[in-house]
């Protein structure tokens, strides 16, 4: 898996399935939704989440009131059910970017992000320039005051995730790529 044609086939490959079959799907993301309420966000507030795949973190988002929300993922397959599923159960029009976050040609170009969400990004860049990418744009968009969750798999986690390799973190890792702003 090199290239980004690659891995966007890769992805579209894997939402073809239904979500039940994905071995990550959850159908109600509790604990994230506790780490955002600790958060005491405004409802109005830019979140991103990124990576977000079919979540059903975004229809928790809406049900708690949140009404801002932007999904990015990779793969426009995963966008399109993801769209159509919140626009079916909300009739909220999800604001989806397809890009990529080591190579960013439209996320570099929001600003005044309130929080941002990784679920299920970070550990599959593998390359330092790709985290550095990744860390960078997070600098760039999210607000001065704003938030990072990142979940990653733990240095003793699993070495991988839907047949891709995987990049394992640590505490100091991650507050040492995210810097003492976060």
């Amino acid at each position: 898996m090199s290239t980004e044609r690659d891995l966007i086939t890769h992805w579209n490959n894997a939402f073809l399935k239904e979500d039940e079959q994905l071995g990550w799907f959850e159908s109600l993301p509790n604990q994230t939704m506790q780490l955002i309420k600790e958060c005491r966000l405004k409802k109005d507030a830019k979140i991103l989440n990124v990576g977000a795949g079919t979540t059903t973190l975004i229809e928790s988002l809406l049900d708690a009131g949140y009404t801002n929300i932007i999904a990015n993922d990779l793969s426009p397959i995963a966008l399109q059910k993801l769209k159509t599923r919140v626009y079916n159960s909300h009739q909220y029009h999800l604001n989806c970017i397809i890009d990529d976050l080591t190579q960013p040609k439209i996320l570099n170009a929001l600003s005044n992000v309130d929080l941002w969400i990784d679920r299920a990004v970070l550990h599959f860049f593998l390359k330092e320039e790709e985290q550095n990418a990744y860390f960078k744009i997070i600098h760039q968009i999210v607000s001065k005051n704003g938030y990072v969750l990142i979940a990653v798999f733990s240095e003793d986690g699993a070495p991988k995730c839907c047949g891709l390799d995987l990049q394992r973190y640590n505490l100091k890792m991650l507050e040492t790529k995210l810097g003492s702003n976060f």
